[in-house]
């Protein structure tokens, strides 16, 4: 069977993905299955970048077919803050969520979308191929709902009239910036099964 390795010690995303590829002969492994706890500088400018740098470094490494992503919270009157860095905004997620809160304080324009990047790297092709999934919403006022992580408390879907920690499992899948780049990688691994 083929072993696909999925690129994070973030047992949330672990369990998002392998619940999206679940339908195909693969063996889903994480780092934590390998106990590779090395965190790599990624370094890169865009999301594209450093989804590259995670997938190829750990495909090479342990010469399995690798998924990694990258994914951020842009807020547009913060001028697409924080962007690439939004796992490093802050120290913590609740440092983090306060710290956007705080920023936005006296504004009105509260527009903002997530936007995640997928990359698979085969190591035996050196091929990658990229999928994208961007989900648009605007920061709630206070954090809502305990589903979710990162940032999910505060971005708001005017169309569930909730936060995405507010939704299930199953709902956030369908509609998150990360299960939109998955079903985008889901078609094209259905379309050329000969990658696996």
């Amino acid at each position: 069977m083929k072993q696909l390795l999925i690129c994070t010690q973030n047992k949330n995303k672990i369990k998002e993905i392998k619940n999206v590829l679940k339908s195909f002969e693969l063996e889903i492994l994480s780092l934590k299955d390998l106990n590779d706890c090395e965190e790599i500088d990624e370094g890169g400018k865009t999301f594209f970048e450093n989804a590259f740098i995670k997938a190829q470094y750990y495909g090479l490494k342990h010469n399995i077919l690798a998924l990694a992503d990258d994914s951020g919270l842009e807020v547009f009157s913060l001028g697409m803050k924080p962007g690439i860095h939004s796992h490093r905004y802050a120290k913590t997620t609740e440092e983090r969520n306060e710290k956007i809160l705080f920023e936005l304080k006296n504004k009105t324009e509260r527009k903002a979308q997530f936007r995640t990047v997928l990359a698979l790297f085969n190591p035996q092709t050196k091929q990658t191929s990229y999928f994208q999934g961007i989900i648009e919403g605007e920061i709630s006022y206070s954090l809502k709902g305990d589903g979710g992580f990162g940032y999910d408390p505060l971005f708001y879907l005017k169309s569930f009239n909730k936060t995405l920690a507010e939704l299930t499992l199953e709902e956030k899948i369908k509609i998150s910036h990360r299960g939109l780049a998955l079903k985008n990688l889901k078609e094209f691994l259905n379309e050329n099964l000969d990658y696996l």
